[in-house]
């Protein structure tokens, strides 16, 4: 199959739990809006900010390191089994210490009187980092159907839940104080149901994967472990890095914030604008999905190189198109947020461009993947995580959550060029950089010029912001026709 029509078709279908999926997820980010207080909604921030983290350390690089060794073995399902059998001991062991250490714990992360969050998220991290390597086995096996099915039933199923807990059992207690719901629903509780949906919808997605679980030959190779582990450990520092980078921020913000500025109320600000930025993580997610199984299928190919400088220029369009579609209208999307988050839409556009940084980095570190100097990932995620910790730092006192968000950007721009440096010396592509800096030059220049189109009226300032969108897609189309055209008509690889 054409290469271009595999990975786009991929990317389709995992778009469907990716980008369909966590779109209809982020739909609860406008209704905690308008159910929650800032300051409340700024608790669900920071602890999926921890979450993130610990996830991470769960999986510890396994997922990446299932694909490369059962993308070469002769026995991929000594490797599946081998890597199971090893994270279901590091989840056990995880959920046992953080149940009996749980008041603690939460005292630590400055929730003394809830330590109830810490166990519920000790259940859904075991389950999430478990269930890992069965969504990956999908995945590899081209199975990309079950996968979106799966994903979106665990969306769909965590959302009720939301609903069913934030709206519906209140309703229903203020209409019948001793209904039935009562046995179930406590008023105290709160934003405390955010987490026991997740985990709720957590449970239903272990069910579902019982059948790829349990097709585990229980086959344990300790020396396919080491490989792995040796592997996967600079996938792990990269990984938690890159956590340090995208979510350290709303960790350090309740402590780096004075508290007369109200540190979680602007947490709650910050944490709902920069959700607002979904689009470009969701395009990026989907792509990911995809991209890492097609460039290890790949590896090898004489037209490989080429093949990679046409997907990250093409990957670059695409994003620059959800930038403009964003920040264009963002006066439209704002309406689906309560106006006293809207304070905090200048970071809408910095975390857009950053996170559009960040999927380039990604499509660029297959150099480092590819030649297994790994330890190079390790380093520049280091580098980054560095600069996101020292800019927090300094720049939080002083800039509120405005000051997180300069620090993202420049973080991944930062990693995004040392990328590129190595990535030419070690494994070179032909990407066309001149092209790829015009393109952004000229979004950025549609961008500017739409600050001169505020004060007009909405119906003009739309038809002309609508005229920026057609000129970059004009733009775009007068350099590649020639290509799109030879796209479209390549046969398939013998």
């Amino acid at each position: 199959m054409n290469p271009f029509k595999k990975l786009l078709s991929d990317t389709a279908i995992y778009g469907v739990s990716s980008i369909v999926g966590r779109f209809l997820n982020w739909w609860l980010v406008p209704y905690y809006s308008f159910m929650f207080l800032p300051e409340e909604y700024g608790v669900v921030t920071n602890m999926y900010a921890y979450v993130a983290f610990l996830l991470v350390l769960l999986t510890y690089g396994m997922e990446t390191s299932y694909f490369r060794f059962a993308s070469k073995s002769q026995q991929p399902e000594k490797v599946y089994s081998t890597s199971m059998i090893s994270l279901f001991f590091t989840t056990f062991s995880f959920v046992l210490l953080a149940a009996v250490f749980r008041s603690e714990l939460a005292g630590l992360i400055q929730y003394p009187n809830h330590p109830e969050y810490i166990l519920w998220f000790a259940i859904i991290l075991g389950i999430d980092a478990f269930t890992a390597i069965p969504f990956a086995r999908l995945r590899l096996n081209n199975r990309p159907v079950k996968f979106a099915v799966i994903k979106l039933v665990n969306i769909g199923f965590n959302i009720g839940f939301n609903l069913f807990f934030i709206s519906l059992c209140p309703r229903l207690i203020s209409q019948n104080p001793e209904s039935v719901v009562s046995l179930i629903y406590s008023p105290d509780i709160g934003v405390g149901y955010v987490f026991i949906s997740n985990l709720l919808a957590s449970l239903v997605t272990l069910i579902l994967l019982l059948p790829e679980i349990f097709r585990i030959s229980l086959s344990f190779d300790k020396k396919v472990l080491q490989q792995m582990l040796s592997y996967g450990f600079p996938i792990l520092i990269v990984g938690l890095t890159g956590m340090v980078n995208q979510n350290i921020d709303k960790v350090l913000i309740p402590f780096l914030v004075p508290a007369e500025q109200d540190p979680m109320f602007q947490l709650g600000i910050y944490g709902a604008n920069y959700k607002l930025a979904v689009l470009m993580n969701m395009f990026i997610q989907a792509f990911r999905y995809a991209f890492e199984p097609f460039f290890f299928a790949r590896e090898g190919s004489k037209d490989d190189p080429k093949v990679y400088a046409a997907i990250l220029k093409y990957f670059v369009v695409f994003g620059l198109l959800i930038f403009l579609g964003m920040t264009l209208f963002i006066d439209v999307i704002k309406v689906i947020v309560d106006s006293q988050y809207h304070q905090g839409l200048k970071v809408v556009p910095i975390i857009l461009m950053a996170n559009l940084f960040y999927g380039m980095y990604f499509t660029l570190s297959l150099w480092y993947k590819l030649t297994d100097k790994t330890r190079f990932g390790a380093y520049m995620a280091l580098t980054g995580a560095a600069i996101t910790l020292g800019l927090n730092i300094l720049l939080l006192p002083l800039m509120g959550y405005m000051g997180s968000a300069i620090a993202v950007f420049v973080c991944f721009l930062v990693m995004l060029v040392i990328s590129y440096l190595l990535g030419q010396k070690h494994y070179p592509i032909p990407y066309n950089t001149k092209r790829i800096v015009s393109y952004f030059i000229v979004a950025l220049i549609l961008f500017s010029v739409s600050f001169f189109t505020r004060n007009y009226i909405p119906i003009l300032k739309y038809f002309l912001h609508c005229v920026f969108v057609i000129l970059f897609l004009l733009t775009v189309f007068k350099f590649e026709k020639s290509e799109l055209r030879t796209l479209i008509k390549r046969k398939k690889r013998p």
